[in-house]
């Protein structure tokens, strides 16, 4: 039987275990939620499954613990830092905040990040913006790795490039997160140490063969993953990921062309507030015709109903609050190995 946990008492420990590992207090408190936001919304390879990882480097010193980042211009409308290898998590948070508060005055506001570290979910970010009615767009990309080929190629140039867009309506917002790759590195990367294959041939061997193990990106040469579309449609995906790349890494100023700095992100925000444009009322009226108009729709055979994007993580998120978080095999492990070693006290899994 799985065991469930509080969400509070996640977001505590997480809390604790980044206190304790020597990130700024103020820091912690911010990113910790947002892992567990990630978990809460079933995004669990990219929640509190990172956190290892997060704790490790902070240890080795690869993640900055303290401080904050360099303002490179701030045009009001227009903002750019230097990360300086701060947690991405808190760096993305406060560029959404950022963003928020200046597009009240401005209609809208852009931030680029460079050499921020990992930022962990796009969508844990989303709700920050819709909740005060705006719209928001996030983007990164790793410039220190790559696994994702171009159309038609078989060596790896750059990353899965997530996109995300939270939409207001007057009920919940349409939360879309997506990636141009077809795949991901942490679901290709667990399932390879489970031993386990993909559905479907989202990934190429070396020689450019479609395979469904994740085997294939781990020999060597790897293989690498396949953009959006496939074999037959990948050049959606590959434009989709070039344009990333330009938002998080050319508008960042720093970027594949610069010598690899380790894991991190070059981080790309944009908010836009619809008074400043036709107004509240009439961003609603259109969102809510088209929510309404998607999930109304006939579904196909097989299909229960049409859903929009974030219903199903919402809809998580409110069982999970309500009935406790399940975490994926393994992550409670991660965790209480680093519970160890910091001296942070592990929560008890919920009665009943």
């Amino acid at each position: 039987m799985t065991d469930h946990y509080a969400a509070a008492d996640l977001i505590a420990y997480a809390e604790a275990l980044f206190t304790a590992a020597g990130l700024d207090a103020d820091k912690a408190a911010v990113v910790a939620p947002l892992m567990v936001e990630a978990d809460l919304m079933g995004h669990t390879t990219h929640g509190l499954a990172l956190v290892p990882p997060y704790l490790a480097a902070l240890a080795d010193g690869s993640m900055t613990a303290s401080g904050q980042p360099a303002t490179l211009t701030d045009r009001g409308p227009v903002v750019s830092w230097d990360g300086r290898r701060l947690s991405g998590v808190w760096l993305t948070a406060a560029a959404v905040d950022l963003a928020v508060e200046r597009a009240r005055l401005y209609g809208t506001c852009t931030v680029s990040i460079r050499r921020a570290h990992h930022i962990a979910c796009l969508a844990a970010f989303l709700e920050r913006a819709t909740r005060h009615g705006m719209m928001v767009q996030l983007a990164c990309s790793d410039p220190s790795v790559a696994s994702v080929a171009p159309f038609g190629g078989t060596r790896a140039v750059y990353t899965p490039n997530p996109v995300a867009v939270g939409i207001p309506t007057s009920g919940d917002p349409i939360l879309v997160d997506i990636s141009a790759s077809i795949t991901t590195n942490g679901l290709t990367g667990r399932l390879h140490k489970e031993g386990r294959r993909l559905d479907h041939e989202w990934v190429i061997d070396a020689d450019g063969n479609p395979s469904t193990d994740p085997a294939v990106l781990f020999t060597d040469p790897p293989g690498t993953i396949l953009p959006v579309g496939g074999i037959d449609h990948g050049h959606k995906g590959y434009g989709l990921a070039l344009i990333v790349e330009a938002l998080t890494q050319g508008l960042a100023g720093h970027g594949r062309a610069d010598p690899a700095e380790g894991w991190g992100a070059g981080v790309f925000v944009q908010v836009w507030d619809p008074t400043a444009f036709a107004g509240v009322e009439e961003y609603a009226r259109q969102t809510d015709w088209l929510a309404q108009a998607c999930r109304g729709n006939p579904p196909r055979p097989g299909v229960d109903k049409v859903r929009l994007p974030g219903d199903g993580a919402l809809a998580r998120k409110r069982a999970a609050l309500t009935d406790g978080v399940a975490l994926y095999p393994g992550i409670v492990d991660g965790l209480g190995d680093w519970a160890g070693k910091l001296g942070v006290a592990a929560p008890a899994a919920q009665a009943g």
